[in-house]
């Protein structure tokens, strides 16, 4: 496993984060706890959850993947060892789309229990909620900070400039910072014109910001489910457009030249591009061929022809 630091923040975490979106659901308790249990046996320490996760699968109501992770946690003892990330805004059951500061506290309290923990490693706000002043929803989360019930905060589904007006929000109080920002991103770009609304896919100008002030940004949806290469699944329509059918080309032809898999490929550039993917897998086999992404080395040539392809 590699590790980089999470923001400006003490953490060292994985380069390749475990997303428990389907634990619980998905997958039952056996297979969720054979895939932890591998995710740490190969050196990590990065799990991400959501308090919402899995209320869209067939009889789920939301808290399943935090309340799995929890009762891992306690079988296994190993809290110490690992950093958990979830996540609080969206909605689930009769919680709505909101980041108001009950919502937070409320759901806060809510994570903690499930997880069987007292604190959070990192806590995300999941969505942007224009709705309610980010005063409010920033205060909030450095209340729970200054609890000491969560480490540190960050922004999922975030327009570049509203993590500067958050950013300068609380600088100007004096209140905990979003360190990270955890976005939709895949190696193909959205078509011009598309969007993926209520998700925000990264684009040039969130990537020049977060180089600029040194957050962290963590990949989800990074493997499209497995649509690059898997048959019986279709690249989503706001991927088509010649640009990207050029970088499909060139994502093939690194493929072949480094003997890796083409999703191997696409984690690999991430990392080699300091982006923390999500990772995710319904079976160990599918777990032990993304860990593989990290002895994928790709060479300056290869990473330039990759970041240009489609661009000219």
């Amino acid at each position: 496993m590699k590790y980089q630091p999470l923001g400006q923040t003490d953490l060292q975490v994985s380069s390749l984060c475990l997303g428990a979106m389907y634990f619980g659901t998905k997958n039952d308790q056996a297979s969720s706890f054979r895939l932890l249990d591998q995710y740490v046996a190969a050196g990590g320490n990065f799990i991400d959850t959501a308090n919402i996760y899995a209320h869209w699968v067939a009889g789920g109501r939301g808290g399943e993947s935090e309340v799995l992770l929890g009762e891992w946690l306690r079988q296994r003892g190993n809290r110490d060892r690992v950093l958990i990330a979830s996540k609080v805004g969206f909605n689930y059951g009769d919680v709505p789309k909101r980041l108001r500061a009950a919502d937070i506290t409320t759901e806060c309290d809510k994570t903690l229990q499930r997880l069987g923990t007292d604190v959070i490693d990192l806590y995300y706000a999941h969505v942007d909620d224009r709705t309610t002043p980010l005063e409010e929803t920033l205060e909030a989360f450095n209340q729970l900070v200054q609890a000491g019930k969560v480490r540190y905060i960050g922004g999922s589904n975030y327009l570049a400039w509203r993590l500067e007006q958050a950013k300068w929000i609380s600088e100007t109080h004096g209140w905990a910072q979003y360190c990270c920002v955890q976005q939709h991103y895949t190696y193909l770009r959205l078509r011009p014109g598309t969007n993926v609304s209520p998700q925000i896919m990264v684009n040039d100008d969130l990537l020049d910001y977060i180089a600029e002030r040194g957050i962290t940004l963590l990949a989800y949806s990074v493997l499209q489910s497995g649509a690059y290469t898997r048959a019986d699944r279709a690249l989503r329509s706001e991927f088509s457009m010649p640009d990207n059918e050029r970088r499909l080309e060139a994502l093939r032809a690194v493929a072949a030249e480094t003997g890796a898999g083409i999703n191997q490929v696409i984690l690999a550039w991430m990392l080699q591009r300091q982006v923390i993917p999500l990772i995710a897998a319904s079976t160990e086999e599918q777990l032990a061929e993304n860990l593989d992404a990290l002895h994928v080395n790709l060479s300056a040539e290869q990473m330039e022809r990759l970041n240009h392809a489609g661009t000219e």
